[in-house]
């Protein structure tokens, strides 16, 4: 028996097309005698397409036709290429050039300082790095610790802006899940204090007092340069 693309498909379509046994459709397709009698029966799979694995290259006519010959061969399946370009391609370990690995401890102080959301396994796997490394620069135990400064990774040309954006989102993402689930409620910031804007509250009293010294009567200069008030009409009358 091989891992068959669509089993309960593969199995449809032999169900609906040859006339082999209800074990050697199971055993090809690594399914249970039942199973492919309840597909027979329209009780299972109702619902799917049937594909034929001598097209997708899953299986030989010749094969077919030896194993409906005789109910006791089993049918072997055939590497298909599709299964190969399906099957999860494992990202190999990310290589630094060696004249690029002196600058990791300043991209990992770049990702320290200016974004601690992202975490030592995500920089770890992101620059090639260690997390002992990380720790070091963190601590700043590291032999080189009065050179490092921090740089941004792209700068350096270790790693590609979309992928650096994907990955701070990412880590920004779970960081506020975690705060939600905290009970911390994420900063707002377009709300600040007045003191951080410059706007001062203006009390009652002293809008009155503007008000009051705006109806003030104006000055007028004498001959000498020195401000008298005018007199009312009022103090004209006593005078007189």
């Amino acid at each position: 028996m091989s891992d068959i693309l669509m089993p309960k498909a593969t199995a449809v379509w032999l169900v609906d097309n040859t006339s082999l046994s209800f074990e050697q459709i199971a055993d090809f397709c690594n399914l249970h005698p039942l199973e492919v009698r309840g597909i027979a029966d329209g009780e299972v799979a109702r619902d799917i397409r049937g594909a034929d694995p001598i097209g997708n290259g899953q299986l030989t006519r010749e094969e077919l036709d030896r194993a409906q010959a005789n109910d006791a061969y089993r049918m072997k399946a055939q590497v298909s290429r599709h299964a190969e370009l399906l099957k999860p391609q494992k990202k190999a370990p990310r290589y630094t050039p060696v004249s690029r690995r002196q600058d990791r401890p300043d991209a990992i102080a770049w990702f320290l300082r200016h974004h601690p959301e992202v975490t030592d396994a995500q920089i770890s796997k992101l620059l090639g790095t260690t997390k002992s490394t990380i720790e070091q620069v963190r601590a700043r135990t590291h032999w080189n610790a009065a050179n490092i400064k921090p740089v941004d990774p792209v700068t350096l040309g270790l790693v590609g802006q979309l992928e650096l954006d994907a990955l701070v989102k990412k880590a920004a993402e779970k960081k506020a899940k975690d705060d939600l689930k905290k009970g911390i409620l994420p900063e707002d910031p377009t709300l600040r204090p007045a003191s951080e804007t410059g706007v001062v509250e203006t009390h009652e009293e002293d809008e009155e007092a503007d008000y009051r010294k705006s109806r003030a009567e104006p000055k007028a200069e004498d001959v000498f340069g020195t401000s008298t008030y005018v007199a009312d009409d009022e103090d004209d009358e006593d005078e007189d």
